[in-house]
């Protein structure tokens, strides 16, 4: 190969490189200010949180008082809006329900999906399937199988559920 030839075959080399680099930055600016992309994060990270507070909404260990209390505070930690209000008005008959119960109560999200998701509100709906493992102070435990829709509500300190309703089990929605 003659010196031109090898200066030829470099230069070229270097004009492909400097084109993927090109292609490759136009992409990453497309991708960066691309709203499908926010949109998704957006939604992701509403179903992470939808899921989670919905596992701690499920979960409760009633072995003692201050367990309990602990519990609620989780479930309020949980919820926003009326749904907040609700627990907050109905915390002691429950702490004092949940109490005399003494089970506890384990549960995990085995399913769930956003079905509508408006990032403009800060609201998304939630639908999920939960197993809650529940052990009772005496006698035997079982686990049992709980679907539910949620209204989830965007608040600064992520996703809370705003609504909750109970789907039973072999229904038709």
């Amino acid at each position: 190969m003659t010196a031109r030839a090898k200066s030829l075959t470099g230069w070229v080399v270097l004009l492909v490189a400097a084109a993927v680099c090109a292609l490759g930055g136009w992409s990453y600016l497309g991708a960066r200010g691309d709203d499908g992309l926010a949109y998704a994060k957006s939604r992701d990270a509403a179903l992470a949180d939808g899921k989670d507070r919905l596992a701690r909404l499920n979960s409760l260990d009633a072995k003692d008082a201050r367990s309990v209390d602990a519990g609620l505070g989780a479930w309020l930690d949980s919820a926003t809006g009326p749904f907040h209000d609700q627990l907050r008005r109905t915390r002691s008959k429950d702490a004092e329900e949940l109490t005399k119960a003494a089970a506890t109560a384990r549960a995990k999200v085995t399913d769930a999906a956003l079905t509508a998701l408006d990032e403009r509100a800060g609201t998304a709906e939630m639908i999920a399937s939960v197993d809650v493992e529940v052990t009772p102070r005496t006698g035997q435990g079982g686990t049992e199988r709980k679907r539910f829709e949620a209204t989830l509500a965007r608040t600064p300190d992520g996703w809370k559920v705003k609504a909750l309703t109970a789907i039973p089990v072999g229904s038709g929605t």
